[in-house]
C-alpha cells in the first residue's frame, strides 16, 4: 500500500503512520533489524520543532518501538541514546507517552543490569502517573519498579510494588490489557523472584492466552519462559519442558542472540531434571546457549552463562564450573550477579570448591551464601544457602549437623512451594541422617524426597534417590559400620577395596591427594578399622558399591 500512496505533502501523515505499522509487523515477523532501520528512517524524517501534535505523537511511538528493537538486539547504548533524546526534546511528549518512554528506558537499564541508575526517575514518574489517575501508566511503572527492586534484592519494596501492580492488572479487562503485554512479563518475573509462584503462574497463564490472541510474539516468548520456570520449581517438569520448547520456537522466529540464548538455557535447565542422571543432552544444550549469547553482557546473557555452570557435571570438571561462574559473576564472590538469585549460584560454587578438594574455599563461599540469603527474606534462596552449608558440614565429617542443614533447606523450599528444591534437600538429608545413626528417619526423608521427584517427573532426582537409598540394617553388624559413611566415603572405600593408592584415587576422582587422605582417615575413624586391608575386607563382606554425590 505504501508503494501505491503518492509521495505528496497531503499524504505525508498517512505514509508515516503506515510506515510505523509496517515496522511493527516486520519486528513481529522476526525481521528486527529491518524494523529498526525503518524506524530510524521514520524518526529522522520528522520535522522537529515544527511537528504538530499528531506528528509528535507518531514520532514518540516510533522512538518507543525502535528502542524496544534495539534492546532486543542487545544494543543498550543505542536504545538509551534514543530514549534520552526523546525525553529531553522540547516541547516534550505528553505525560502518558512520557511514562511509556521512562518505562522503556528503565527496561533498557534493567536488561543492562543498571537499574539503580534510573530508580529516581522511575519513582518520580510513578508519582506523576498516580496523580494523573492513569491506571494503565501506573501499572506499567509499578511492574518495572517491582522487577527492578526484586532484581536488586530490595524485596520489601518489590513486594509492595508487585502487590499494587497485581491489584490494578487483575481489574483490567483482557481488551484493555492487550496493549500492556510487556507489563505482564515484568509482573510475572517479579513474582518469580519474590517466590510467589502461584500468582506468577496465574499472571503468566493469562498473559500467554492474551499474547496469543493479540499476536504479541515478544511477550509470548518471555511469558512462556516464565511459566516454564515456575512449573519446574513447583515440580511439574513435563509441563515445564513443553513451555520451554515452545518459548524457544517462538524466540527463533524473532531472532536476537540474547533471547534465543536465554531460552535455550532455560530449556537446558528443565531438560537436566527431565532426563536420566548423566544424560549428555542438557549440558550440550547449555553449552550451545552460552555460545549463542557470545560476549553479550546483558541480563539474559549472564543468566545463560550461569545456567551453563548449573548444567555441567560437577564431578567431572569442577574447575570449569567455577570458572564459568566466576567469569559471569565478575569475581569469586559473584558480585555482578543478580543479588536475589546469588545465594543459589553460591551454592553451585560451594559444590565446585568441594569437588575440587578446596574445603576452606567452600566454607568461605557457603558462609557468604548464608549471609546474603538472610536479609532477602526469600525461603528458596535461604534454602540454597543451607544446602551449601550442609555440603560443607558433610565434607567435614559432621553428618548430624549436615542433616539438620539439609532438613532446614527442605522446610524453606516447602514454604514457597518449590517442590523440586524440597525433594533435592530431602535426598541430601537422608544419607547424612543414616550416617549419624538415624536409620528410620533417614528412610522416611528418602521416601518423601523420591516420591516428590517421581510425581513431578524429575527423572534425574529419581535416579539420584535410587543411588543413595539408605541401606537397611544388616544382621551381621557389618552394615551398621558402613552405613555411617557418606556417599563419597563409600566411594573411597570401594576404591580402596580395588587396591587403588591415594594418588590413583585422587586422579580418578579429580581430587587432591590431601582430600583423599582426609576421606580415608574419616572412614577409618567411623568404621573402626586401622588398615587398608581391613577396610577392603569390610567392603567385600558388605558388598558395598561406590556412592555418588547428589547435586541439582
Amino acid at each position: 500500500m505504501l508503494d501505491l500512496l503518492p509521495d505528496a505533502p497531503a499524504h505525508h501523515a498517512t505514509r508515516r503512520e503506515l510506515t510505523l505499522r509496517r515496522a511493527r509487523a516486520l519486528g513481529s515477523a522476526g525481521r528486527v533489524a529491518e524494523s529498526r532501520d525503518l524506524l530510524h528512517h521514520l524518526i529522522d524524517g520528522g520535522h522537529g520543532a515544527e511537528e504538530g501534535s499528531e506528528e509528535a505523537e507518531l514520532r514518540t511511538s516510533a522512538v518507543l518501538l525502535c528502542a524496544f528493537m534495539e534492546r532486543h538486539l542487545g544494543r543498550y547504548p543505542e536504545a538509551d541514546a534514543l530514549l534520552r533524546r526523546e525525553l529531553e526534546r522540547t516541547p516534550g511528549p505528553r505525560p502518558d507517552l512520557r511514562t511509556w518512554l521512562v518505562v522503556e528506558w528503565g527496561c533498557r537499564a534493567l536488561f543492562a543490569a543498571r537499574y539503580p541508575e534510573v530508580r529516581p526517575v522511575v519513582v518520580e514518574n510513578l508519582d506523576e502517573a498516580r496523580r494523573r489517575r492513569d491506571e494503565a501508566g501506573t501499572a506499567e511503572v509499578l511492574t518495572l519498579a517491582a522487577l527492578g527492586e526484586a532484581y536488586e534484592g530490595e524485596t520489601g519494596a518489590a513486594r509492595a510494588h508487585a502487590a499494587e501492580a497485581a491489584a490494578l492488572t487483575d481489574a483490567f479487562t483482557d481488551g484493555r490489557l492487550a496493549g500492556h503485554a510487556e507489563s505482564l512479563v515484568r509482573l510475572g518475573w517479579s513474582e518469580v523472584f519474590l517466590e510467589r509462584y502461584g500468582t506468577a503462574e496465574r499472571h503468566t497463564t493469562r498473559g500467554i492466552a492474551m499474547a496469543r490472541r493479540a499476536g504479541r510474539p515478544f511477550a509470548l516468548s518471555q511469558l512462556l519462559l516464565c511459566s516454564a520456570y515456575v512449573h519446574l520449581l513447583t515440580g511439574r517438569v513435563g509441563t515445564a519442558l513443553d513451555r520451554a520448547e515452545e518459548s524457544l520456537a517462538v524466540a527463533r522466529t524473532l531472532g536476537g542472540a540474547e533471547l534465543i540464548g536465554f531460552s535455550r538455557a532455560i530449556r537446558a535447565t528443565v531438560l537436566l531434571h527431565a532426563r536420566p542422571l548423566g544424560d549428555p543432552e542438557a549440558p550440550a544444550d547449555a553449552e550451545e546457549a552460552a555460545a549463542t549469547v557470545g560476549t553479550a553482557e546483558g541480563w539474559w546473557a549472564t543468566q545463560a552463562r550461569c545456567m551453563l555452570a548449573h548444567a555441567l557435571p560437577l564431578d567431572q570438571d569442577p574447575h570449569r564450573v567455577r570458572d564459568v561462574l566466576v567469569r559471569a559473576g565478575g569475581d569469586r564472590d559473584l558480585s555482578r550477579l543478580q543479588p536475589s538469585l546469588r545465594p543459589g549460584y553460591l551454592e553451585v560454587l560451594t559444590g565446585a570448591a568441594l569437588a575440587s578438594g578446596d574445603l576452606p574455599e567452600a566454607e568461605r563461599v557457603a558462609r557468604r551464601a548464608l549471609a546474603e540469603a538472610e536479609p532477602l527474606g526469600l525461603p528458596v534462596q535461604r534454602g540454597a544457602a543451607h544446602r551449601a552449608w550442609g555440603r560443607v558440614l558433610a565434607a567435614r565429617g559432621e553428618p548430624a549437623a549436615a542433616a539438620r542443614a539439609f532438613a532446614e533447606a527442605a522446610r524453606d523450599s516447602a514454604r514457597s512451594g518449590a517442590v523440586l528444591r524440597e525433594a533435592q534437600s530431602l535426598l541430601l538429608a537422608a544419607p547424612q541422617l543414616q550416617a549419624s545413626g538415624e536409620g528410620p528417619q533417614a528412610a522416611a526423608l528418602w521416601r518423601r524426597g523420591r516420591r516428590l521427584a517421581a510425581e513431578g517427573g524429575a527423572r534425574m532426582l529419581v535416579d539420584v534417590a535410587d543411588r543413595t537409598r539408605p541401606a537397611p540394617p544388616r544382621g551381621d553388624g557389618t552394615g551398621g559400620r558402613l552405613a555411617v559413611l557418606t556417599p563419597r566415603e563409600r566411594e573411597i572405600s570401594a576404591l580402596v577395596a580395588e587396591g587403588l593408592t591415594n594418588q590413583a584415587m585422587a586422579d580418578r576422582l579429580c581430587l587432591s591427594p590431601r582430600t583423599v587422605e582426609s576421606h580415608v582417615a574419616r572412614v577409618y575413624r567411623k568404621t573402626g578399622v586401622e588398615t587398608r586391608a581391613a577396610l577392603a575386607s569390610l567392603v567385600v563382606r558388605d558388598g558395598a558399591v561406590a556412592g555418588q554425590s547428589l547435586r541439582g
